[in-house]
């Protein structure tokens, strides 16, 4: 590998130590992306179709995979934790739980965004990232996706509100996140949800991945 990628990736590392996560470097090609990861978003998620990040909006699989194979190699992130919430349970969860998550989605996602935009003032032009869950920039307010009526289509994104931040999650790419971090020693699990009931996970200790592929 080019000295100079090597010299960034350590640089990032750091970056990312500094913000709370563990950064891994992982090889292109132990990036596994696949066709069913988007039918779990278009088949069981509440936010299919409501924010820019998430599907239809995302990178099909298969755009996904000619991206990925443009690029050598990338850092894989690994996020401990909630913040803001501390320990908490099923019942500490309200029904609608995506705004509850705020401060992790954007401790994940603001984290890819601050590593994909050093690198590439550094000089790594190509560097970009790919964070997780859906998007939670528009903080007190619905995603345009969301508050749109009719055919849901692209044209919706000339209308973001946070062109510069917004970035399509791994799973809404298609990105097998499980798999991924398993072909680099990272163990990721599902976690149980009192009585199957969607979004009533039973304990707080989450672990969440993103992305940032260099070249």
């Amino acid at each position: 590998m080019d000295t100079d990628l090597l010299a960034e990736i350590e640089s990032l590392k750091k970056l990312a130590q500094k913000k709370g996560a563990t950064a891994k470097e992982i090889s292109s090609d132990d990036i596994v992306v696949s066709q069913w990861v988007r039918f779990k978003c278009r088949y069981g998620c509440k936010g299919y179709g409501k924010h820019l990040g998430c599907p239809p909006y995302a990178p099909s699989p298969d755009d996904t995979r000619r991206m990925v194979d443009e690029y050598s190699s990338g850092l894989l992130l690994w996020f401990d934790g909630v913040p803001g919430h501390g320990e908490f349970g099923p019942d500490d969860i309200p029904d609608d739980f995506h705004p509850w998550f705020a401060d992790l989605i954007r401790w994940v996602n603001g984290t890819v965004h601050e590593l994909e935009k050093t690198a590439f003032y550094d000089g790594f032009y190509k560097a970009f990232g790919f964070g997780g869950y859906p998007c939670i920039w528009c903080e007190h307010q619905h995603c345009v996706a969301e508050e749109a009526q009719g055919v849901v289509d692209e044209s919706f994104r000339r209308k973001c509100r946070h062109m510069d931040l917004v970035r399509p999650s791994m799973e809404a790419a298609g990105i097998d996140v499980f798999a991924t971090a398993r072909n680099i020693g990272w163990e990721l699990s599902t976690i149980p949800c009192r009585n199957m009931e969607y979004g009533k996970i039973v304990h707080s200790r989450i672990h969440s991945v993103g992305l940032v592929l260099l070249e």
